[in-house]
């Protein structure tokens, strides 16, 4: 066994291209911010993360393919959310306008409400986000990489990338 199979996973957005193209910005070290809601770590009954805390990232096959660390978790509004942090997102955000409508766009579609368990939920701006910053520690190896022990059933705090349709979440 080793020591990236007793992190807790890493799982941006559900399964599919979009956790893809979060996973390749994050390996590619474009994405070292992401953003979730207060209420899915809640629903989930997780802890929020800590600064030091290391995860794995998990691919859309389950594989563990690189390993974060936490550097910095803040819980604010959402209409607090600053453009340093939407454009360390790295996924091509202009303004935070332009991410605030992609998150909501994520937020707002049927996997998430179904992971939240309310059909109907919707943000505003009081809605509290987790605002995380985090550094790639490791790539790993991807001809050793087993699927990861945890299951990749709900999605991480992290939200898609900007050019990913609405039906595509």
């Amino acid at each position: 066994m080793t020591a990236y199979e007793d992190l807790p996973p890493a799982l941006f957005a559900f399964p599919g291209p979009l956790r893809d193209a979060l996973v390749a910005a994050v390996l590619s070290g474009a994405k070292t911010t992401t953003t979730g809601l207060l209420a899915d770590y809640e629903a989930a009954g997780d802890p929020l993360p800590v600064a030091g805390d290391l995860k794995a990232v998990i691919d859309s096959a389950g594989c563990p393919v690189g390993v974060i660390e936490v550097t910095d978790v803040r819980v604010l509004r959402l209409a607090e959310v600053d453009l340093r942090h939407a454009l360390d997102e790295g996924e091509g955000y202009a303004s935070v306008a332009e991410w605030r409508s992609v998150h909501e766009g994520f937020w707002h579609g049927p996997q998430m409400r179904e992971a939240l368990g309310d059909p109907h939920f919707t943000v505003a701006d009081d809605t509290p986000v987790v605002a995380e910053r985090f550094r790639l520690v490791t790539l790993l190896p991807q001809d050793t990489a087993a699927p990861a022990a945890r299951p990749a059933a709900r999605p991480e705090k992290m939200q898609p990338p900007r050019n990913v349709p609405s039906s595509a979440r």
